[in-house]
């Protein structure tokens, strides 16, 4: 190598290693490169073209070779006989032409070479550490020749500081998809969402922002497997993220996305494009042998109307969806300010339901229930209170809000089967020969599917035999949705011998076909039907039909809130034996019921819930 060479080759390797750790783009650095080796090099032209996963080529760096030169070549693939750079990314091997006019590699391509007066072409393969071509180096010659051995050198340092220069930027772009786009689905995440809500609120643009959640995900993955699942979530992502102008879709983690619609200034705007989501999202899909139909919940909050700060923003717009899911699930809500005040109450409600189960202030009380000839207790419904630090009890409805939170819900069944499984040991023992105790479960123990395993585990505890308890669900929980995963759970139980009840009937959608469809062991009777009783026939109307459509399906009858002896007589006339209201007993404690037990069975010496209700 000529004197001086080396030292000027060396300054320029250390420059271009300064510009890869200084961040400078591989465009950048690429060109850097090219203009330092043609200094060096006058009679030499320098290019520099990546190499795509598909083996597509494009153009990096050519500074002394006209756009349009360099435009015409991006996208080529790479083949036998794709000129110099094609041939050697295809190969894998340095590829000499010296004479581009006649040289077969240049066939298809000469066309575009010699009109800009070049003659030969030299390209060099850049390679990854792992063996794969990233790229090539090349050298465009405008006379027809071979290079020679400076130039072979000044190539191979060139080629060495492409491939530190390539790697680098895979590196880069790997971490940066790694910090802000999903694996699973390819969408930008959350974290990337949340930079960008923070630009667009700090610009102060015209946006609405789109929460969105896939509807009953856990019970696919629960029934199906998460690659069913994960398949179901990747879908979704899909269709919410059909090319439509203005809209940016996130996957912020689970089942939930974001959409950040651009350009819009009004709720009805807003609207449309929710609108356009779910309608997307409607098709159905089909992995394997298994068709999904997915459904997704929607809430919305628009810059501006509804906040200006994107914590604010992010949090109004959380508020409608979970308002959403909680009333309009497989739709939309817009947010609204009321929404904020009842979703907080929801919050509160669950953070104190929290601490008192944590703190051992969550219990069950009882209210009998009675044959309505007699008065006899035949059964009893265990209800959940929550005593405050002060020492005062709440109902369940002062705190019903907390049981949207499937959680709260679940952990406060748990509890309430083992002190019910805990008592009913307890009053076996003193000889009191209960039969069955009530017990109310919600969406959030079905969904979690583990219900039956719970159930069975804390009577197994106690060694109480599974035919004591009655499950009572309400007509919402067990008729609410389309799904089957309510309908075989309770089938499962009751292949158990629990008996199932249903309860607050006719108040939600119950119907004969729902009772076909779910079948259950007892009905319980609405409270409003029996307060409207005194106020005309048309509840006794309904009683009667309810009775005689029970009688045929073998379904047993409370009558729920009695609360006095004319509410007995016109129940009693209309066919119901059984009954439950503040008239027999409000909800006691433990111990107060225990009492009331003991004094009835010490009374008439009679098994309790002897009557043949039961049965």
């Amino acid at each position: 190598m000529k004197p001086g060479v080396s030292d000027l080759l060396l300054h320029i390797q250390n420059e271009i290693l300064e510009a890869i750790a200084s961040g400078d783009t591989l465009r950048d650095i690429a060109d850097l490169l090219c203009r330092r080796i043609q200094n060096l090099v006058p009679t030499i032209i320098c290019s520099v073209l990546t190499v795509d996963p598909d083996q597509k080529l494009h153009p990096l760096a050519g500074p002394s070779l006209p756009d349009a030169y360099s435009e015409a070549l991006d996208g080529i693939e790479a083949g036998p006989t794709v000129g110099s750079c094609g041939t050697a990314a295809y190969l894998g091997e340095a590829v000499i032409v010296s004479d581009i006019k006649s040289d077969p590699l240049w066939a298809e391509f000469k066309a575009l070479a010699l009109p800009l007066g070049l003659r030969a072409c030299w390209s060099t393969p850049i390679k990854s550490r792992d063996g794969r071509v990233v790229g090539t180096f090349a050298f465009y010659y405008k006379t027809v020749r071979t290079p020679d051995e400076l130039e072979r050198r000044i190539v191979q340092t060139c080629v060495h500081l492409c491939a530190i220069a390539i790697e680098h930027e895979e590196v880069q772009a790997r971490d940066y998809k790694l910090a802000y786009f999903d694996t699973l689905t390819g969408l930008s995440n959350r974290s990337r969402f949340d930079e960008m809500l923070c630009g667009r609120v700090h610009d102060k643009a015209d946006f609405g922002l789109l929460l969105v959640d896939i509807d009953h995900l856990k019970s696919i993955n629960d029934t199906m497997g998460h690659l069913v699942g994960d398949f179901l979530i990747r879908s979704v992502a899909d269709m919410i993220d059909e090319d439509r102008p203005g809209e940016t879709a996130f996957r912020l983690g689970g089942d939930e996305f974001a959409v950040i619609v651009d350009g819009i200034t009004t709720a009805d705007d807003l609207t449309v494009a929710a609108q356009g989501i779910l309608d997307r999202t409607s098709s159905s899909v089909t992995s394997g042998l298994d068709t999904l139909f997915p459904s997704v919940t929607i809430g919305g909050a628009l810059f501006g109307t509804d906040g200006i700060e994107a914590n604010t923003l992010r949090q109004n717009a959380d508020f409608a969806l979970y308002h959403a899911k909680e009333t309009a699930r497989g739709g939309y809500v817009q947010f609204r300010p009321e929404l904020r005040t009842s979703i907080i109450d929801r919050i509160r409600a669950i953070r104190n339901v929290d601490a008192a189960l944590a703190e051992g202030r969550i219990t069950a009380y009882y209210q009998p229930i009675a044959q309505l000839a007699s008065s006899e207790i035949v059964g009893l419904e265990a209800l959940v209170r929550m005593t405050d630090p002060q020492g005062g009890v709440s109902p369940a409805g002062d705190f019903a809000a907390a049981f949207s939170d499937t959680k709260i819900a679940s952990r406060v069944t748990e509890k309430m089967l083992h002190q019910v499984a805990s008592d009913i040991r307890e009053w076996l023992e003193l000889g009191i020969p209960v039969e069955h105790v009530g017990i109310n479960v919600t969406t959030g123990d079905f969904q979690n599917g583990n219900l039956q395993e719970k159930i069975e585990a804390c009577f197994a505890k106690h060694n109480v035999p599974l035919k004591h308890i009655v499950l009572e669900v309400n007509e919402s929980v067990f008729m609410g949705g389309s799904d089957q995963f309510v309908a075989k759970a309770v089938k499962r139980l009751r292949d158990k011998g629990l008996l199932v009840a249903l309860d607050d009937f006719g108040t939600g959608y119950a119907s004969l076909t729902h009772l076909i469809s779910f079948p259950v062991d007892v009905i319980k009777i609405d409270r409003s039907f029996v307060e409207a009783l005194a106020y005309g026939k048309t509840s006794s109307v309904i009683v009667a039909a309810i009775m005689d459509m029970a009688n045929r399906l073998d379904i047993r009858v409370i009558a729920e809130g009695i609360e006095s002896l004319e509410q007995v007589r016109q129940l009693s006339e209309l066919g119901c034996q059984f009954g439950q209201g503040y008239l027999f007993g409000k909800p006691v404690s433990a111990t107060d019921i225990r009492e009331l037990l003991l004094e009835q069975h010490l009374r008439s010496h009679t098994r309790f819930g002897s009557y043949p209700f039961w049965l």
